[in-house]
């Protein structure tokens, strides 16, 4: 197994401008900025319409120094995919092809273009940063919105369905590489994007991102409230490889002292939740301790 980078091996070279149009306490800028220092320069990105669109700007003002082809929302992958077809032809097999997308160009209004790029098998890597909702343009829910929190499209109780699972959505294609990541654990995210373009065929990686307004906390606590979500066991981080799953980093911990911080605390952090019940809350907390009682179990 390969040594874990740390703050001191992190390479120093940085490939996002200094100041953009990031809210503060972005945690979609945090891992975009480790992120690309994992990729390297020679990597070309796919974005669709986000809020990394707004984070990066467009030429001749953007902030990112990686060269990026904007795309309509439901072509992400297709794009990348004919990207790569066409690096292929010009002999640059060697050129990195990553689609960055949020939950909505991914969890919605993208699957089936990435669902359609895994059943060939593709060779890119999929990045979805999931700041759970349609957060540029007004804090709207999308597939991946927990259930009970509050968007400007959601009934007063909140949204009543679930979050769409993408990552077990993935997993079930049979590719070989699936991890989850957190913008509070930077350094995970960076070894796990290693790991992943060192494999050939369609990667995906699903990055839980902290959003001061769309959330509703200071923007102070985006580290905060993204390792509440871990050391609640609200979300897991892991990886399948070639079918394999294991918890990894800060999950695989919790794993071993087998006590997790109450789902109440990472909840009452923020205002989008603040609708939810005390039978809610229990129901959650449920959930948790029965996906946790299988880690325990190993099954």
């Amino acid at each position: 197994m390969a040594a874990k980078t740390t703050i001191l091996t992190l390479p120093k070279e940085e490939f996002v401008h200094p100041g953009n149009r990031a809210c503060t306490g972005c945690g979609l800028s945090i891992a975009y900025r480790v992120g690309l220092k994992a990729l390297g320069p020679d990597t070309i990105l796919v974005v669709p319409p986000s809020c990394l669109t707004v984070l990066q700007g467009l030429f001749p003002v953007a902030s990112t120094k990686l060269p990026c082809l904007n795309v309509t929302f439901a072509s992400t992958a297709a794009a990348a995919t004919g990207v790569r077809e066409a690096l292929k032809a010009q002999g640059r097999d060697h050129t990195r092809v990553v689609a960055w997308a949020g939950d909505g160009g991914t969890a919605d209004i993208g699957i089936q273009a990435l669902s359609g790029a895994a059943e060939r098998g593709d060779d890119f890597l999929f990045i979805c940063y999931d700041n759970e909702g349609y957060m540029n343009t007004g804090v709207q829910r999308s597939g991946t919105t927990p259930q009970g929190a509050i968007t400007t499209n959601t009934p007063l109780k909140g949204k009543q369905q679930r979050k769409k699972d993408v990552p077990a959505i993935m997993t079930a294609h049979g590719i070989d590489y699936v991890a989850t990541t957190s913008a509070a654990y930077p350094l995970d995210l960076y070894d796990k994007i290693n790991k992943a373009i060192a494999l050939q065929g369609t990667k995906y990686i699903h990055i839980h991102t902290p959003c001061p307004p769309g959330w509703g906390y200071e923007p102070r606590y985006s580290i905060k409230i993204g390792r509440l979500a871990v050391e609640t066991g609200y979300y897991d981080l892991y990886e399948v490889e070639k079918g394999a799953f294991r918890l990894t980093g800060a999950s695989e911990k919790l794993l071993e002292k087998q006590q997790l911080v109450p789902v109440r605390d990472y909840l009452q952090s923020q205002a989008r939740f603040r609708v939810l019940t005390e039978d809610q809350i229990a129901e959650l907390q449920a959930q948790i301790d029965a996906k946790w009682a299988m880690y325990y179990q190993g099954t």
